[in-house]
């Protein structure tokens, strides 16, 4: 089978298309014929080794995680030992982070419990979008911010993955949504649902005298203390990813800004968190995936070199067939 080799660490260009051996299910495992997959920061991460903590499960000085992919969107075609959950014929998608990634393959051989069966109504393409930047989205908002409670909402990095998700989680409970991207993006997130939108490159929202019940943060560029200008008292900042130097003073000073009345709190990813829930809303018409491209097994490279430029509004797709 063809699948995209992760050999060293450095730039997306450096990945090579290489025929490999078909996976075979161990026990607990099934075997997904790919239709699409979806990049991510675990993919950008993975390649570039960036942040710097990225080595030291994905390997020191050369990669461990060999064939990217956590978001697969799938047919399963052979069961192994142990699974009765799913059979041959089903449709099925998942974030494969926490089972061994993969998904930039025509096959892989995957933990029955890392799938769920895809929403009715959805494409595989449509379908991939959904499961890692839901995870995080549905991890912030629900497990983390309680969202229901939440009366105004800023996302910063709105236009990507993570943010459309967010955004339509958090109009189905009537939040007013600031959203906070470049300029080339404000108009998507108008018609995405923002009741607001802000283009970073001219305005900082954390000294526009402006505050939030929450922040939702997907890039993490500026201090905790800087976003607790931008709080409510009360009101909580969640980052799901940045830079390391910033995560680490969202650690060790988070307890600081509590006794000043605000919280700060760092995503763990849970690897398909709430996706059995945003399986209903998808199937319910709630859930709209956003999709800002879609690129061959054999363009791998360039799609992971728009994810870098920061340049997608939605989420950038593989496919397979």
């Amino acid at each position: 089978m063809q699948a995209v080799v992760l050999t060293k660490y450095g730039s997306p260009q450096d990945l090579e298309l290489r025929e490999v051996d078909q996976p075979v299910p161990q026990t607990g495992e099934v075997l997904v014929e790919v239709h699409a997959a979806a990049v991510n920061d675990w993919e950008w991460g993975l390649v570039t080794a960036k942040p710097v903590y990225n080595r030291f499960f994905a390997g020191l000085l050369r990669p461990k995680v060999m064939i990217l992919g956590c978001d697969v969107a799938g047919r399963v075609v052979h069961v192994g030992e142990g699974v009765d959950d799913l059979a041959v014929g089903d449709d099925v998608y998942g974030d494969l982070s926490s089972g061994g990634f993969g998904a930039f393959a025509e096959y892989v051989a995957a933990p029955s419990d890392s799938l769920r069966r895809m929403p009715r109504n959805l494409s595989y393409q449509e379908a991939a979008t959904l499961p890692h930047a839901g995870g995080l989205a549905w991890g912030s908002l629900y497990r983390l911010g309680r969202v229901d409670r939440v009366r105004t909402l800023l996302l910063n990095g709105a236009g990507g993955g993570v943010g459309a998700i967010a955004l339509q989680l958090a109009k189905r409970h009537g939040v007013d949504v600031t959203g906070v991207d470049s300029a080339s993006k404000l108009e998507y997130l108008r018609v995405l649902g923002c009741d607001e939108v802000i283009d970073y490159t001219q305005h900082d929202f954390t000294k526009m005298g402006r505050r939030w019940d929450m922040v939702l943060d997907v890039k993490t560029t500026r201090s905790p203390w800087a976003h607790a200008r931008a709080l409510e008292p009360g009101g909580l900042y969640v980052t799901v990813g940045g830079t390391t130097p910033r995560l680490l003073q969202c650690v060790t000073v988070g307890w600081l800004m509590r006794r000043e009345g605000r919280r700060v709190r760092l995503l763990g990813l849970k690897a398909n968190e709430g996706l059995d829930e945003l399986t209903t809303l998808a199937e319910g018409g709630v859930l709209a995936p956003s999709i800002d491209g879609v690129y061959p097994l054999t363009e791998v490279p360039d799609a992971l070199d728009r994810f870098g430029a920061a340049e997608q509004r939605g989420k950038i797709v593989i496919r397979m067939r």
